[in-house]
């Protein structure tokens, strides 16, 4: 395959939220051209959401997500409406920093106030996520901000994410949001779906009329793994068949950003910042 566009290059701010805030982040991003990044909200809250709304307009970068709304499942009605009054600041805000999709870590088994997993239900806790994807809707589509459900890979079912395949995202959007470009679809992320032999067929299913297809996130698998949230690796560093899936996003119509994203406690939140995301730039244009 050809090398991606430079231009499709996004950097979630994770990546390099370690070593830098975001006011650094959006000026580095800057610096080197990189004009796309996914910011997370306790970052946005640190430096103000209007003060960070300016320093993205002055620094011409704009986003390609906005991380995170979810977390829906709780113990008993008063948790799940908290959860659903926290995910509509979250589309405030998105709405107000531009951003083209909230993406969704829909929660997993329900905690107790220690955060401690309180509850075996995994059917019942996929039901209220269903059903706080459902209230949500109510208030993010008229508002104009498209809800992007992220299935997580399996090990993630207890604690964050009890949508594990891009069958099942596919199935809640028929459920609650079915027709072409209405307001939820998915963001694939190669870490948690690479593994998925129905994958091909998923995309697909979520592209061309039904517009699901609102964000690629890009990382790499190791083998070994140290650490199952905070060891990703960098693209090409791992087993993933990057153009691969690439291919398959593109010819199911995606033509949106190639945001990286890597929480690597043990590498790359250790390296200098800008050779990071040197490191970034290269990569996606050389194994992308």
């Amino acid at each position: 395959m050809n090398p991606p566009p430079r231009e499709l290059l996004s950097i979630n701010t994770a990546t390099v939220r370690k070593q830098w805030g975001l006011s650094e982040i959006i000026a580095g991003c800057a610096r080197r051209g990189i004009r796309q990044i996914s910011p997370w909200r306790d970052q946005v809250a640190a430096v103000g959401l209007k003060e960070t709304a300016q320093r993205l307009r002055d620094a011409g970068v704009r986003l390609s997500g906005y991380c995170r709304g979810g977390m829906f499942p709780a113990l008993d009605r008063a948790g799940r409406k908290a959860a659903l009054d926290d995910n509509k600041r979250a589309v405030d805000e998105a709405l107000m920093l531009e951003a083209p999709c909230l993406v969704l870590v829909v929660g997993g088994l329900p905690k107790d106030a220690g955060g401690r997993i309180a509850s075996k239900d995994l059917p019942g806790a996929r039901a209220m996520v269903r059903d706080g994807i459902g209230e949500l809707l109510e208030h993010a589509r008229p508002a104009g901000m498209p809800l992007a459900i992220e299935p997580l890979h399996p090990m993630y079912a207890a604690d964050r994410a009890c949508v594990n395949t891009m069958a099942h995202a596919n199935d809640l959007c028929d459920e609650l949001s079915p027709g072409a470009n209405a307001g939820l679809g998915i963001a694939v992320d190669v870490y948690h779906v690479w593994w998925d032999p129905d994958l091909e067929r998923e995309i697909e299913r979520a592209g061309g009329y039904s517009g699901r297809l609102m964000a690629f996130h890009l990382c790499d698998w190791l083998v070994p793994t140290a650490d199952l949230l905070l060891d990703r690796g960098m693209m090409g560093d791992g087993v993933i068949d990057l153009p691969l899936i690439r291919s398959w996003m593109e010819a199911a119509g995606y033509r949106g950003p190639h945001e990286v994203e890597i929480f690597s406690e043990r590498n790359w939140w250790k390296r200098d910042p800008d050779e990071v995301l040197a490191t970034c730039v290269a990569r996606h244009q050389t194994v992308c």
